[in-house]
């Protein structure tokens, strides 16, 4: 049966079931004496085989574009690709379960929008027929959870996808789950209490420790974490104090540190280029950046204190934003004249700034109690947890650019050269998808490289000589 069903029949990647009797060999190992055996589903496309030998990988599938392109069979042969979804996994579900065993509910909320709103960003646009009317894809669920606020739930959360047509990159993809809870009668101090005890819960899910490492640095989420006023960070990184600054007179700092800015800029925007640039990729340790500018913050409360700033955090771990959370703004005619300065933004040419949502208003003019909310990327948390540094790791299948189609001769421009067509195939398999890719090619490895292949996926083919190849190059 060897011989002649395993070896010639079989391939790697083959589903088999066995029928028999269960014995054991006199090695002492527990097996199946085959009586019947089926093929249940048969691979027609050969995996690749991954050896290792001292901890090292030979012959690995490790080009990333193909990873990700093939995540099926990255996840068959690569050991640990398996292991960071089930560790995804467990970020979500302990994150569910903390937010269940506060009383909060989980709720769904519309993915197709009339108004884009929640968060300054480019949205997607699609068309509805059966309406006649564009709609966009949510950039955040934000307004609508702050309506079921107003309609008098006491905390709500939502885990889902957002979408924003904006760059990709190692930390960004076009689309993201995001988790985002709102609750009754708190404020930005007590959700930053409750995140540091939230990722430290999940962290000890997933890593049995409050410690997880990632590129290289031990980052630790045991509460508590530092808090820092983002024009303190500022201040400690530029060595400017943009306190009481106008507008042009950041715009003049901006100039003195040498950045790339635009008459589009507002003052908010201005800040965050700053912040952006020289101070959030120092924070590698789990630090709350606080007290936003309001001209940064068009759905924030203002500050009980601190005139010109807002009760918002935004949490930075490994040089990154993990999370972005406020005191929520609950007064209807403080939050209109916020979106009319967002609109004036829009009016200069900003694509990102946000859009006025009347009906959003509207249920703000009912009365919304004091509220805390929270955004927490799931994919980012995930990177962090598992010690990834690419967000297409952490994502079964990443948004990709279009594959790149490469160029092939038909087999009859192959065959003109004497060419057998049942090896045309083989030729291209070997990289010689185009007739002039065999013009200067020394025939004798063109011999080995194709009848390597036959050998090597068991073609059965009759080889051709090395005369033959020299016949098919000289003919070119």
């Amino acid at each position: 049966m060897y011989n002649t069903v395993f070896k010639r029949l079989l391939d790697l990647g083959d589903f088999i079931g066995i029928e028999g009797f269960v014995f054991r060999t006199q090695m002492g190992e527990i097996s199946i004496h085959a009586q019947k055996l089926t093929v249940l589903a048969k691979s027609i496309k050969p995996l690749p085989i991954v050896k290792y030998k001292d901890g090292v990988a030979y012959d690995s599938f490790d080009d990333p574009e193909l990873r990700y392109r093939q995540r099926y069979v990255d996840l068959i042969v690569n050991d640990g690709v398996k292991e960071t979804f089930l560790k995804r996994a467990t970020i979500i579900k302990t994150m569910r379960a903390v937010l269940d065993e506060a009383g909060y509910t989980e709720v769904e909320t519309p993915i197709l929008q009339s108004i884009p709103g929640g968060a300054s960003a480019r949205p997607f646009i699609t068309h509805h027929n059966s309406l006649d009317m564009d709609l966009y894809l949510r950039i955040a669920t934000e307004l609508y959870l702050k309506r079921l606020i107003v309609g008098g739930f006491e905390g709500v959360y939502e885990i889902g996808k957002n979408f924003r047509n904006e760059g990709m990159d190692k930390n960004h993809n076009p689309e993201f789950t995001c988790m985002e809870l709102y609750v009754q009668y708190k404020d930005y101090n007590w959700m930053m209490g409750f995140t540091e005890k939230l990722l430290e819960r999940i962290c000890i899910a997933v890593n049995g420790s409050t410690e997880t490492t990632i590129d290289g640095k031990t980052i630790s989420f045991k509460a508590p974490y530092r808090r820092l006023p983002i024009l303190d960070a500022i201040k400690e990184k530029t060595g400017y104090d943009l306190n009481d600054k106008s507008e042009e007179e950041i715009r003049q700092v901006c100039r003195e540190l040498k950045m790339e800015i635009d008459d589009t800029m507002g003052k908010g925007k201005l800040i965050d280029e700053i912040f952006g640039e020289f101070c959030e990729g120092t924070f590698i340790q789990p630090t709350f950046i606080t007290d936003y500018p309001v001209e940064m913050s068009p759905l924030t409360k203002m500050h009980r204190s601190k005139p010109g700033l807002t009760e918002r955090f935004e949490l930075m771990v490994n040089g990154k934003e993990l999370a972005n959370a406020y005191s929520e703004l609950n007064d209807p005619i403080d939050q209109e004249e916020r979106f009319k300065e967002q609109l004036k933004l829009s009016e200069k040419g900003d694509d990102e700034a946000m859009f006025i949502d009347q009906d959003f208003l509207k249920a703000l003019q009912y009365g919304m109690p004091p509220t805390s909310g929270i955004g927490i990327g799931i994919d980012r948390l995930t990177m962090l947890m598992t010690g990834q540094a690419f967000i297409q790791e952490v994502l079964f299948f990443p948004q990709m650019r279009p594959e790149k189609v490469t160029p092939k001769d038909a087999p009859a421009k192959f065959m003109e050269l004497g060419i057998p067509e049942e090896w045309v195939a083989v030729i291209q398999k070997a990289g010689y998808n185009l007739v002039s890719d065999m013009k200067d090619v020394n025939p004798q490895k063109l011999h080995m490289d194709i009848c390597g292949i036959n050998k090597k996926y068991k073609l059965e083919l009759a080889n051709p000589t090395v005369k033959d190849v020299e016949g098919w190059v000289e003919k070119i």
